[in-house]
């Protein structure tokens, strides 16, 4: 899997919408009581989705492919609000190349994929334009879940009723909100490029559930004992088979953070619960906790903004 090409676009202000501090919001949300519970809530809803949908799971299982689905889907709603619905695989790769998130070739292969297993759909052709595609309904479902589990996160933190707010109409609200927050997520470095042992998960192919799976067997309350915390896994084969992976590649997985410190064994290997060092810990939370501000802002901005989808903060125009 190839490495995104170039992370020169710069970050863009972002609003800290609820998070109101004089420091970085993200340091300020990673410091609260509840945010571990809230990145346990998190880990916890991921495994679920991959449980109920492991083959639309699946196409998305990397951080590459992830960075892609938000992008193209920043272009697909104010493109089907102005009448002119659909992406073409041509758009789709010049998207790729202009985020600097994968070689042409490489998105025209994940926009196939997305074809072939009905992530995508082809657009209404009667204008005959049928290389057009548009997202399937289960896709646009799947969407409003992801949206869904994060509100729930936030209002864990800070309390409030976004979730439900975004119930009471998330056709619309995804509409809004999606053009808005990816923007921002492809603008963070945070976001687009984790720590070095968290990236080594982000980048393999499943690797984010792997992690995810450590995350959920944290006790949420524990402090690190000599930096590391422990898990409740320790069998290799068996996380490998949660997530219907090969032993060897998660057996790779691991030992690639194995050898940067990022997790290692409280005894024998496979045989005692796996830590993952304070490090790896902070790594993770820290990429989940600018995708919270960054969609908390996105949020509160289209709650009072309605008519920002009709601004192209992601280049519709090239669709």
């Amino acid at each position: 899997m190839e490495k995104p090409v170039d992370l020169s676009k710069p970050p863009q202000p972002v609003s800290d919408g609820a998070f109101t501090s004089p420091d970085d919001p993200a340091d300020t949300l990673l410091r609260m009581k509840s945010f571990p519970h809230a990145l346990r809530l998190l880990a916890g809803s991921f495994i679920k989705v991959h449980e109920a949908s492991p083959r639309a799971a699946a196409l998305f299982a990397t951080r590459q492919r992830w960075l892609l689905c938000h992008a193209a889907l920043a272009l697909h709603f104010p493109a089907a609000h102005s009448g002119e619905p659909g992406l073409t695989r041509r758009a789709f790769g010049n998207l790729a190349l202009r985020h600097g998130i994968a070689s042409r070739n490489t998105a025209h292969a994940f926009f196939d994929e997305a074809l072939k297993y009905e992530v995508v759909r082809p657009a209404d052709d009667a204008d005959g334009r049928a290389e057009r595609v548009v997202p399937t309904p289960a896709t646009l479902s799947l969407l409003i879940h992801w949206y869904v589990m994060h509100f729930r996160a936030i209002d864990l933190i800070h309390g409030g009723n976004r979730t439900e707010r975004f119930l009471a109409d998330p056709e619309s609200m995804v509409a809004l909100v999606q053009p808005v927050m990816a923007e921002a997520l492809l603008s963070s470095p945070d976001v687009r490029l984790p720590g070095p042992r968290y990236r080594i998960f982000a980048w393999a192919d499943a690797g984010g559930l792997l992690m995810d799976r450590l995350i959920i067997g944290i006790d949420p309350d524990a402090r690190p004992a000599r930096d590391r915390f422990v898990t409740d896994v320790s069998a290799i084969s068996h996380l490998a088979q949660s997530f219907g992976l090969s032993r060897a590649h998660a057996s790779r997985i691991l030992a690639a953070a194995e050898s940067i410190g990022g997790i290692g064994w409280t005894g024998r290997r496979g045989r005692s619960p796996i830590w993952i060092s304070r490090v790896l810990y902070q790594e993770y939370a820290r990429v989940h906790a600018r995708k919270l501000v960054i969609l908390d802002a996105a949020f509160a901005g289209a709650a009072t903004s309605p008519a920002s989808i009709g601004e192209n903060p992601a280049g519709a125009g090239d669709i």
